[in-house]
């Protein structure tokens, strides 16, 4: 398999029993990249992969139903006897590292510098692991947020991360294989838009001519089926319904 997404959690916006919350892991030509961390995932991650072997981890914005179990990972591989065999690169918004640092009331982050690399991301950001790319892009939420753009042998995934409707995601997703993307809310309310309906999701997959859409990060006023029918009739193509424990050929 070139490139290959594993669903590891989907939740939103608490875990419940069997669904973790936010988190993927992604894997293309040797290379293994942890997307997001939500609470439940690192123990899902497990059941994949060795974590002290992921090449990098890639947060999407720190909120913490994206990024509470960053603090599982620090207690394994510095005390769980998990320890990598050189610091894991995290690609993660600014302040990462100094939330992370708090849960442990220490006043810097130097002692994370031994299992963790903090690399802030930005708007354009690249990475490259092996023959994995991955790219970042800003996207609309109320917080800093990146969509996530994966392309390995010819083979393109995208993630929205938390976002709404916003022309970045249609960059974003231009033509890729398989767009990975949230359909949190029912309906839209008064105020800022920073979730995407199914329908926002079967739009923006759309527009960017992708070739599938796996829906993602469905709310509670929602059932994944709902949202996945919803998301289906907007774009137009195939379409299904992210699941934990599901492995998915890009």
């Amino acid at each position: 398999m070139t490139l290959s997404l594993t669903v590891l959690g989907t939740a939103s916006p608490h875990p419940a029993p069997g669904r973790p919350r936010s988190g993927y892991l992604l894997r293309g030509e040797g290379a293994e990249v942890w997307v997001d961390a939500g609470a439940g995932t690192f123990a899902e991650l497990q059941r994949h992969t060795d974590p002290a072997r992921l090449s990098a981890i890639w947060i999407s914005h720190l909120h913490a139903d994206h990024s509470a179990d960053l603090l599982s990972a620090v207690y394994a591989f510095a005390y769980g006897g998990m320890t990598p065999p050189a610091p894991v690169p995290v690609y993660a918004p600014r302040g990462c590292a100094e939330r992370l640092a708090g849960f442990f009331g220490r006043p810097g982050t130097a002692f994370l510098d031994g299992v963790l690399d903090f690399r802030a991301l930005h708007d354009g950001h690249v990475a490259r692991h092996g023959g994995l790319r991955i790219s970042a892009r800003a996207v609309r939420h109320d917080t800093e947020t990146y969509g996530l753009r994966a392309e390995c042998a010819g083979r393109v995934l995208a993630y929205s991360g938390d976002s709404g409707p916003c022309a970045a995601l249609t960059g974003l997703a231009r033509d890729a294989d398989l767009f990975l993307c949230e359909a949190d809310i029912d309906t839209h309310r008064e105020g800022e838009q920073v979730h995407l309906t199914p329908e926002d999701a079967g739009n923006a997959a759309r527009e960017a001519g992708a070739r599938s859409l796996l829906v993602t990060h469905v709310g509670p006023t929602l059932t994944p089926e709902a949202a996945t029918a919803r998301a289906a009739a907007a774009f137009g193509g195939p379409t299904a319904t992210a699941q934990e424990g599901h492995i998915v050929a890009v």
